[in-house]
């Protein structure tokens, strides 16, 4: 588990690093705010409209492989972001980067789901790494971009090849975990016989049951992808304004600006593990529409604050935005049985890449109106996801790590 959450780490660090990278983008190659915010449309797209079908290739044949390819390739993508002349290069480069996240997620939340037994706490040190990873991409541009320029970026890929390295270093250990599902690389399973999850006794857990999977649950799974849109979709849109409203409207500095992002992306680790184990104590309602309700007073209170104020609400919308991130894929599991990677990669990648294209809309909105008109949009997003937690029934097969 503690060398996938690492990879995961480095994976989504490149899409931490993206937003932080528009302030330098907008001031260097003249981006205005719509089509800087494209950029991160584009590295969503990469990671999620091809996310759900790398998922199903996951769950029908195990390939351990995609998760140090994926890293690399993200890593090598945003390496490449500075070296770019055009804005076309630089929407291939986010894209490719992207590319390399949709890749790692699939398969990497599959053998997380199996070496934590199917828990909510067991994918929450999983999703943990990723959020680690996104706090620390900002950090990373700060200390690269910020210092020495936009052309030192290729300095960016280092941590991705470093993880890939160690992954492949690992692979033998990743291969026998998957092989304790009853698949290889050579023997696919068959589709719809029973997924990752339920299939390995010595991981078995009222998710992971030996069981012949239930039926899938379409209806409450779409809406409870629905519920991760809006909120990614609220969230991206803070990863992408923030820097430019802390910059523009309070007057802080790039560094300030760097810090406050990472600030609320590092208190996401911290909600994402709260989450899980709440999640594993109290049931997944519990995080699901709980999270939403502090979180909505939150987001309505940001644009009233003051430049120390927002870095206090940054923090705690960090922990509360997240909270329900672990929660929402093993509920996805459940709900999906035998299609663990296609849940993964609809809440880990569709649901994201959605959530970022309603983030490039906002700024849309931001351009024609101001920063500040969207933010205060921000509260009906978390009241809508939690309405669409509100109507989840429980899982037909229920697991205590979720109920």
């Amino acid at each position: 588990m503690g060398w996938l959450s690492v990879g995961h780490g480095c994976t989504d660090l490149c899409q931490g690093a993206v937003p932080a990278l528009l302030p330098a983008l907008i001031a260097q190659r003249g981006l205005d705010l719509a089509s800087a915010t494209a950029l991160v449309l584009f590295a969503t797209i990469g990671s999620s409209i091809v996310q759900p079908l790398f998922g199903i290739w996951s769950d029908r044949l195990s390939a351990p492989l995609l998760a140090p390819l994926g890293v690399a390739i993200g890593g090598l993508g945003l390496g490449a972001v500075g070296l770019c002349d055009s804005y076309a290069e630089l929407a291939v480069a986010v894209t490719v980067s992207g590319l390399g996240v949709a890749l790692f997620h699939p398969e990497g939340a599959r053998l997380a789901g199996l070496a934590g037994g199917g828990s909510a706490r067991g994918m929450g040190y999983f999703s943990v790494g990723g959020n680690v990873g996104f706090a620390v991409g900002p950090l990373a541009v700060l200390l690269v971009v910020g210092v020495l320029g936009l052309r030192a970026s290729p300095l960016l890929a280092l941590p991705g090849l470093v993880a890939a390295g160690l992954l492949l270093a690992r692979m033998r250990d990743l291969r026998r975990l998957a092989a304790s599902t009853g698949r290889s690389a050579l023997h696919p399973r068959p589709h719809g016989a029973a997924p990752a999850l339920a299939s390995a006794p010595a991981l078995a857990s009222p998710l992971a049951s030996a069981a012949a999977p239930a039926p899938a649950e379409w209806g409450p799974f779409t809406r409870l992808a629905g519920a991760a849109v809006v909120r990614t979709g609220a969230f991206f849109t803070l990863q992408a304004l923030v820097p430019i409203y802390l910059i523009d409207r309070l007057h802080a500095g790039d560094g300030a600006a760097s810090v406050a992002l990472t600030l609320m992306l590092g208190a996401g680790a911290l909600g994402t593990l709260l989450g899980s184990r709440c999640a594993d104590r109290w049931g997944w309602r519990l995080v699901l529409v709980g999270a939403m309700v502090p979180l909505t007073l939150l987001l309505a209170l940001l644009p009233l604050a003051g430049l120390a104020g927002c870095f206090v609400l940054l923090f705690a919308i960090g922990v509360f935005g997240d909270a329900p991130f672990a929660t929402t894929v093993v509920l996805g599991q459940s709900y999906l049985p035998g299609r663990s990677g296609l849940a993964s990669g609809v809440t880990l990648g569709l649901a994201i890449g959605l959530g970022g294209a309603l983030a490039t809309a906002l700024a849309v909105l931001a351009d024609a109106t101001s920063v500040t008109t969207v933010l205060l949009t921000l509260p009906a997003f978390s009241i809508v996801a939690a309405l669409l937690a509100l109507s989840l029934p429980r899982p037909s097969r229920a697991a205590a790590a979720v109920t």
